[in-house]
């Protein structure tokens, strides 16, 4: 059993740690705290599906964590510099930090569309330029970095441990290496912390000239910063495990002397009818057009149907079988005052039995299956007069712990109120610069779901319906 730090006892979570590839108990290095980075997007295109399993996945898990009594610091970045923004503002011919701004709106209402709590922290890379600086020189300092015509990079062979995140060999990785036109490495398996800056892009300027930071460089030193030098938890698609996360391990543990991630957490990939989600095959679903389709507790449900670390092929069958096999829960809804007031136990054996398959490497397909079954008892006994409301209390209980159900005020909790006003100044930043088009973009949005924007002498007013 964990602890608070109050001494109460908080119950054992299991989760597949993908770099010892075993299930392994939740051990937090605060008492009944758990400090948790997740990869966000790279704002240069509007989010898709796979951007919102990685979403609910996590929200989700986060949640069932705080049910059972552990403070998360939960941190979720956002990339709004990088290759594709620039490359998206070349075609579009408009700033690059134009386009991170117009995306980074549409993210943020996204997931609140999706139900998602938004995080305790939500660091953008452009803000921590100044820390990603100091980062690289320390390593520099200690021989794993070098400058090397403005661009600066990291010495893979000096990191004894390259490679074990992802099961792989330096000859391996050496036998799939390459080098891009213009680099300067010493090896090829090395690669980059900062980049020099090319004509017309985004630059900083640095000791090492005028550049900007390389990928992986960025949540290194934001993970850092907002959680510290060890994180209990660092979250992401599989897709991440190499080259991103074994480069962040490498460059983290290097500078500190430290293990840098206690539990890798990583989720499978999404397909649409068996094939990888691309907009080259027409099968590309972004999260708006899934949401105008169902409500986002059936999207949800769908998503947790499988579990985290297996393959999630989207197709509108099962969508649909997903959308039937959740309006058994809202039939009972409507029912809500149909109980008797008798004590049951077998609501203590239901709590029980989804909390168990929970802490199982939080195994969301299980726990669904026995709220279903749950569900479906309910739905036979309400008109035999058999179930109590005791009963009827855990089973919705039990759907919220997951993210499901969040019902009017519910869902305008204090974070969701600062969301919306990180949004509005958003816009504001936008009408300031001029960008009138964004700006109305982005009330056009939040009015959209339920918040009404409107500018006065005395200054903006936020209206949540």
């Amino acid at each position: 059993m964990g602890a608070d730090k109050a001494g109460k006892s908080l119950r054992e979570v299991s989760i597949y740690n993908t770099l010892t590839k075993k299930i392994e108990k939740l051990a937090p290095l605060h008492p009944g705290e758990v400090r948790m980075y997740v990869c966000g997007p790279t704002v240069y295109d509007v989010a898709h599906l796979g951007h919102a399993r990685a979403e609910i996945v996590y929200d989700s898990f986060r949640r069932f964590l705080e049910y059972l009594g552990y403070r998360v610091i939960f941190v979720r970045n956002i990339t709004d510099v990088d290759d594709k923004i620039i490359n998206r503002a070349i075609e579009e011919n408009r700033p690059a930090s134009e386009v991170a701004l117009q995306y980074t709106v549409k993210y943020f209402i996204d997931t609140l569309r999706l139900g998602i709590k938004h995080p305790t922290f939500n660091p953008k890379v452009t803000d921590h330029i100044p820390e990603i600086i100091v980062f690289v020189k320390k390593l520099i300092e200690k021989g794993y970095a070098y400058e090397s015509d403005g661009d600066v990079y990291f010495s893979v062979r000096k990191y004894q441990g390259y490679g074990e995140l992802s099961g792989q060999s330096l000859e391996k990785i050496l036998a799939g290496a390459r080098v891009e036109p213009g680099e300067k490495k010493r090896d090829p398996l090395d690669f980059a912390l900062w980049k020099k800056s090319k004509p017309g892009e985004p630059y900083w300027e640095s000791p090492w000239g005028r550049g900007r930071v390389g990928w992986h460089t960025e949540c290194s030193v934001m993970s850092a910063k907002y959680l510290g030098e060890t994180l209990d938890i660092h979250a992401g698609g599989m897709d991440l495990v190499f080259p991103h996360h074994e480069n962040e391990r490498a460059q983290s543990e290097a500078l500190t002397g430290k293990r840098f991630v206690n539990i890798w957490m990583h989720h499978g990939l999404l397909t649409v009818r068996g094939e990888k989600m691309a907009k080259s095959l027409k099968n590309y679903v972004t999260v708006e057009e899934v949401l105008n389709r169902v409500d986002p507790d059936t999207f949800r449900f769908f998503i947790l149907s499988t579990h985290y670390r297996n393959p999630l092929d989207y197709d509108e069958q099962t969508l649909e079988a997903a959308k039937k096999g959740f309006d058994k829960v809202r039939r009972i809804m409507v029912k809500l005052g149909e109980g008797v007031e008798e004590e049951d136990r077998s609501a203590e054996a239901l709590e029980e039995e989804v909390l168990s398959h929970l802490c199982n490497d939080f195994n969301t397909p299980r726990a669904l299956a026995s709220l279903m079954e749950a569900a479906n008892r309910i739905l036979e006994d309400l008109n035999k007069g058999e179930v109590s409301k005791g009963f009827i209390h855990v089973f919705f209980k039990l759907w919220k712990i997951l993210g499901f159900l969040q019902e009017g005020a519910e869902r305008a909790t204090l974070r969701e109120r600062r969301l919306v006003e990180i949004l509005v100044n958003l816009r504001n930043e936008a009408r300031s610069s001029g960008n009138y088009g964004l700006s109305d973009k982005i009330r056009e949005e939040l009015n959209r779901i339920g918040i009404l924007v409107e500018d006065s002498k005395e200054g903006t007013v936020i209206y949540m319906f």
